[in-house]
């Protein structure tokens, strides 16, 4: 199988979807990769590490998706790269299709192409993990940025996260207490801050507390704790997802005005559409900005300012997928590999998630051709 990984294009993206020991297991496995000159610069990667891994570099971003039978990158194309796909490529990226323009999806469909999100590849428990291999960067990241963003120089309101003697530490209040959630927490109390916790589900905060530790606040997520919570904090953390579909909205405009002047928000589930109603997505070197006196972050690929750690992280947990579909070949893999089946929203002019056809208001393939043409 030939495999192509494109130069990552999103501003601010350092990133790149494999190593150069991630290219090297899957040309000792009999296939043939092609990586776009560069693609690994940003993440510490030379092209000549690449070379020695036994990848052809390819000088346009074009080669890399026209030899390519799977594609493998960060994040999807855009809209206006569409025409460089072609009928039965399998792409792996995250895609985030929930925040598409159904126009866009469309589009794709059109092409017949196997479109799997990396944010949607979960088990029958639940457990997503590339997801949780970025989100666990992402939390511990945003409470360094969240720390630096209370600064005044940075538009805060200039608090010092952990406090001093005789000084209190700044209030953390994180909605959500999925993986980034709960990383972020133990980022937020190995740094002193006065962490709080929401989510709508008892089991998850309980399991919360007995990971992170009591220090840590926890509290049901009812619009009465939200506004509470919220009235008190001085950085607050939206950590909200729904594995497959976009972020519901927890914080509405008129709910951001029970904060104090200065304070910051920052949206992670940004990438998903976001979860507060005054978020837009941001990017490097101006990453934030203010509404209603509320400072905003909303970066969607933060864990891409650790770029290299995020790129082995990226590649431990994707590594496996990309091998079960280069060696097996596409139809097998998703038969012997549920995980990956349920990952995989478009599949060769089909829609294979009944929340993303219910979205955008196409229609779903039916649950039990769905599972037999897989």
């Amino acid at each position: 199988m030939i495999v192509g990984i494109p130069k990552e294009a999103r501003a601010g993206e350092h990133r790149v979807a494999l190593t150069p020991s991630g290219v090297k297991a899957l040309v000792h496995a009999g296939s043939r990769v092609f990586i776009e000159t560069g693609a690994g610069h940003a993440a510490g990667h030379p092209d000549a590490d690449y070379q020695s891994a036994g990848a052809t570099i390819s000088h346009g971003r074009m080669e890399a998706f026209a030899r390519a039978d799977l594609v493998v990158s960060v994040h999807a194309p855009t809209p206006l790269e569409y025409q460089l796909l072609r009928p039965g490529q399998t792409l792996f990226a995250f895609w985030m299709l929930p925040t598409l323009r159904s126009e866009d999806v469309r589009a794709l469909l059109e092409r017949r192409i196997t479109a799997v999100g990396l944010e949607a590849i979960e088990d029958d428990a639940g457990y997503a993990p590339v997801l949780t291999s970025m989100s666990e960067i992402a939390g511990a990241l945003a409470v360094t940025v969240g720390a630096g963003l209370l600064l005044n120089e940075f538009g805060g309101k200039g608090i010092l996260l952990g406090g001093v003697a005789g000084v209190p530490p700044a209030h953390l209040v994180i909605l959500g207490a999925g993986v980034l959630g709960r990383a972020a927490a133990r980022a937020g109390l190995g740094a002193g801050a006065d962490v709080t916790l929401l989510d709508i589900n008892v089991e998850r905060l309980r399991n919360a507390m007995l990971e992170v530790g009591r220090p840590v606040t926890t509290m049901l997520t009812t619009r009465p704790n939200l506004e509470k919570a919220l009235s008190f904090a001085d950085l607050v953390l939206g950590a909200v997802a729904i594995h497959g579909e976009r972020a519901p909205i927890l914080v509405t405009r008129p709910m951001l005005r029970l904060m104090k002047p200065r304070s910051v928000v920052m949206d992670l589930s940004i990438d998903m559409g976001g979860c507060f109603e005054t978020s837009r997505p941001t990017a490097f070197p101006t990453p934030s900005y203010e509404t209603d006196g509320v400072l905003h972050f909303c970066v969607p690929n933060l864990p891409s300012v650790a770029a290299r750690t995020a790129t082995l992280a990226l590649t431990n947990v994707l590594l496996p997928y990309l091998s079960a579909v280069a060696e097996r070949g596409l139809e097998s893999a998703l038969q012997q590999l549920p995980e990956l089946r349920r990952g995989t929203y478009l599949h060769q002019g089909r829609c294979l998630r009944e929340g993303l056809a219910r979205a955008l208001g196409l229609p779903p393939e039916p649950p039990a051709q769905r599972s037999a043409g897989m």
